[in-house]
């Protein structure tokens, strides 16, 4: 199964303070934008994206079709065929992607010990 880019998306309290002490870290802005609280940082094909006051806990990313440098893969796949397989591997799916759509769609997994897995296709 090809999941794409995978990233961990950090809840922070302070944006700013965490911004810093990343890039004391070697990270970089890759994306995002500081005024709207949120930042993609990178190290090399590392990546962690920053989030303040929009979730609480720490999510893990996976990024369907991209890499991590978010260019498009020609070859992924589907997050509605990841979707199911995970179904058919009795994995519950809350909230679930439309499976009747097709393009961008998101579908969250939480693993025994309760970490957030979510999947996120952006094309």
């Amino acid at each position: 199964m090809k999941l794409g880019a995978f990233s961990i998306s950090l809840s922070v309290k302070d944006i700013n303070a965490s911004k810093a002490f990343y890039e004391n870290l070697g990270f970089t802005v890759f994306a995002g934008d500081i005024e709207k609280n949120y930042l993609i940082m990178k190290n090399e094909n590392s990546l962690i994206g920053l989030f303040q006051g929009m979730f609480e806990g720490n999510i893990l990313t996976f990024n369907p079709g991209w890499d991590e440098n978010a260019k498009n893969l020609d070859k992924f796949d589907d997050v509605r065929d990841i979707q199911r397989y995970l179904k058919d591997k009795g994995i519950s799916i809350n909230p679930e992607a439309d499976e009747n759509t097709t393009g961008p769609a998101s579908f969250m997994v939480t693993d025994p010990d309760g970490n957030v897995l979510l999947f996120d296709q952006h094309r």
